[in-house]
C-alpha cells in the first residue's frame, strides 16, 4: 500500500489529492513542523535523506518531489486517465503546467515569503530600518512584479482553456493549486482573483460543493473537498 509521509502545510495536500482522484488506497503518516521554526522534524530523514515532504513509499520504493510523484503514479494508472495521450498538443500543455508549478511559479512565490519575514523578524535595533529597506525594495523592483507577470500569464492562458492542459481535467490542474494558494496567501486580492478563476474551472471530486463540513473524513486541500480513501 502506499505510505503518504504528510507534513502539514506542505505540497504533499496534492499527492493526497491525486491518490483520492485515482480511487486509491493510502495511508498517511503525519509530521508537524516545529511552530517557532516551521521546519520539518529529523523523523522526515528517515525516510528521505532530505527530510522534505512530499513523499511517499510504494513497497520498496521510496519518492520524493511532487511532480516526481504526480508522474509516477499517473503513469501507473493510466485507466484514470488524467494524463493527455502522448503526442497531442494537450500532452506538451500538461507536462509544461506539471513543471512550471514549481520551476517558474513557486521560486517567485518562496523569494516574496522570506523577505516578507525579514520585515517582520526581531532583530537589533540599529540593522532593522536597513533590513527593512533591503526587503521592500527587493519585493518591489524585482519580486512583485515578477509575481504579477505571472499571474497575468496563468490568468490568459486559463482564458483560452477551461483547464490548464487543455479541455479535459488533469493532474497538472492538480499540480498547480498550490502555486495559486499560495500566490492567493501572499500576493494579496490580486493573487485571489486568479485563484478564484481557476478554483470556479474545478471539480469537487466529493460531490458536495467543498464543503467541509458534508465531508467530515476528508483531505480538503486548495478548497476542493476530495472523500478519504485513506486506511
Amino acid at each position: 500500500m502506499i505510505v503518504v509521509h504528510h507534513l502539514n502545510n506542505s505540497r504533499s495536500q496534492r499527492v493526497l489529492w491525486l491518490l483520492e482522484e485515482l480511487g486509491l488506497a493510502y495511508e498517511i503518516k503525519r509530521y508537524e513542523r516545529d511552530p517557532r521554526t516551521l521546519r520539518a522534524p529529523s523523523s522526515l530523514r528517515d525516510v528521505h535523506p532530505l527530510g522534505k515532504s512530499p513523499v511517499i513509499t510504494d513497497g520498496a520504493l521510496t519518492l520524493a518531489e511532487s511532480g516526481a510523484i504526480i508522474e509516477y503514479l499517473v503513469d501507473h494508472h493510466p485507466e484514470a486517465k488524467l494524463a493527455p495521450p502522448p503526442g497531442t498538443p494537450e500532452r506538451v500543455r500538461y507536462l509544461y503546467w506539471l513543471h512550471y508549478a514549481e520551476g517558474s511559479a513557486m521560486p517567485l512565490l518562496l523569494l516574496k515569503l522570506v523577505f516578507d519575514r525579514i520585515e517582520g523578524a526581531r532583530m537589533p535595533f540599529f540593522a532593522r530600518p536597513i533590513a527593512k529597506s533591503i526587503a521592500r525594495r527587493v519585493k518591489s523592483s524585482l519580486v512583485e512584479p515578477q509575481i504579477a507577470q505571472q499571474l497575468d500569464y496563468i490568468e490568459a492562458q486559463l482564458a483560452k482553456y477551461p483547464w490548464f492542459a487543455g479541455d479535459a481535467f488533469s493532474a497538472a490542474d492538480i499540480q498547480m493549486s498550490y502555486p495559486l494558494e499560495a500566490a492567493a496567501a501572499r500576493a494579496g486580492s490580486r493573487a485571489s482573483r486568479t485563484r478564484s478563476g481557476a478554483r470556479r474551472r474545478s471539480r469537487s471530486p466529493c460531490r458536495t460543493a467543498g464543503d467541509p463540513r458534508r465531508c467530515p473524513s476528508t483531505t480538503f486541500a486548495a478548497g476542493w473537498c476530495a472523500p478519504s480513501r485513506r486506511t
